[in-house]
């Protein structure tokens, strides 16, 4: 059985075990977005790295998970981003975590980019998996939306339960102690 972790337990794991680096302990939130430990899960920053998803006319007609055309993404580093109408970007956290062997992570995006049609998506954080997180940022709508570097982007819960028996970094998970904003492997 899986329970939800409060803040006290995020705090001592960061402090004692490295779970989230940098660590800031409370909510920033005094023009930003906002960002860091709240009461059941930590508020992660999207860096200044993007790469958006940006078509050359009649060079692409499918994106494939097995062979992404890295001439589709476009890289982009700045304090601000626009994700093109109906399209979306690809970041990475400014935190880097390491997930114990007996807790797993779940990311959902913040509330104030979902009130305008922006959709964060990453995938759960498996036990014993670490480095900085990928995320993909959708611009649902039929205008450009902008992304803030440096503030709020979503939340991360965190759940302890048993041991598994086979943990990410047990079986060489291929996006274990990714640096980068990491494109789809094999």
């Amino acid at each position: 059985m899986l329970s939800i972790k409060p803040d006290h337990w995020i705090r001592r794991q960061a402090v004692e075990c490295g779970l989230i680096e940098p660590f800031e302990d409370g909510q920033v939130r005094d023009g930003v977005i906002s960002y860091g430990l709240s009461s059941f899960g930590y508020d992660i920053r999207v860096a200044k790295d993007f790469r958006i998803f940006t078509p050359a006319t009649g060079q692409l007609t499918v994106i494939d998970p097995k062979a992404v055309d890295e001439r589709a993404l476009q890289s982009y580093t700045g304090d601000v981003c626009i994700i093109p109408p109906n399209s979306f970007a690809l970041g990475r956290t400014i935190e880097y975590f390491r997930i114990p062997r007996n807790v797993l992570a779940i990311c959902v995006g913040k509330s104030t980019y979902a009130r305008c049609g922006i959709i964060v998506n990453v995938t759960p954080f498996e036990p014993e998996w670490e480095g900085y997180v990928t995320i993909e940022i959708s611009n649902t709508t039929p205008l450009p939306a902008r992304i803030y570097a440096g503030e709020g982007i979503a939340q991360v819960l965190f759940f302890e339960g048993e041991m598994p028996e086979v943990s990410y970094a047990d079986r060489n998970g291929k996006y274990q102690k990714q640096s980068g904003i990491t494109l789809p492997r094999l």
